[in-house]
């Protein structure tokens, strides 16, 4: 009787904490397609300056590589199907065909720049030099595939780095470092002892 008792506590407990942990990797998704609706747009680029990079450096950081990457994959399939959670497009694409887009190379590489923030982070101290080094590389991965993807595009180097890279590096560095001190004060609050009654 005690072990039927302990396997149903047990089956309770893992079906709770999975509830758990799909409820944070949903979060943190409409977190991103929160950030995703702070847009610029630019007039020299069909890539708007937005807050959706900082929103997945954040869940990255902040979820780890593992449900930081679950929530991104999240994030492409629920544009993917037309809710509005991309950013607007400046050609007024919806859906599959943001994706297959201009921008189309960033968002696809979302699931993997949150992975590369998450992994880098959880190997370092945890401390902002870290958060803002994991920053640095995701953000590397993030371009490499965005203006790879312009490229192939527009068929021309320069053409797709003045789209894509130009207007944005300043921007994406204060990203990097919000997304950086946000990871640090949240570890540093986490590991904080509980306060005595």
């Amino acid at each position: 009787m005690a072990k039927v008792a302990t396997q149903t506590l047990d089956r309770q407990t893992r079906s709770v904490e999975w509830a758990k942990q799909a409820g944070i990797v949903i979060g943190a998704s409409l977190i991103v397609a929160l950030c995703a609706n702070v847009t610029v747009p630019l007039p020299f680029t069909p890539v708007p300056l937005t807050l959706q990079n900082f929103g997945v450096l954040l869940v990255g950081l902040l979820l780890g590589s593992r449900r930081g990457f679950a929530a991104l994959a999240l994030y492409l399939v629920e544009g993917a199907s037309g809710l509005p959670v991309f950013s607007p497009s400046a050609l007024g694409l919806t859906g599959i065909a943001q994706i297959l887009g201009p921008t189309g190379g960033f968002l696809m590489a979302y699931p993997l720049v949150a992975f590369v923030a998450g992994w880098i982070y959880e190997h370092t101290s945890r401390r902002f030099t870290g958060a803002a080094l994991a920053g640095v590389a995701a953000e590397v991965v993030l371009f490499v595939c965005g203006l790879g993807w312009l490229f192939t595009l527009t068929y021309s180097l320069s053409q797709a780095i003045r789209w894509g890279l130009y207007g944005f590096v300043f921007a994406e560095v204060i990203k990097i470092l919000m997304a950086a001190a946000v990871s640090e004060r949240w570890t540093v609050l986490n590991k904080s002892p509980e306060p005595k009654a």
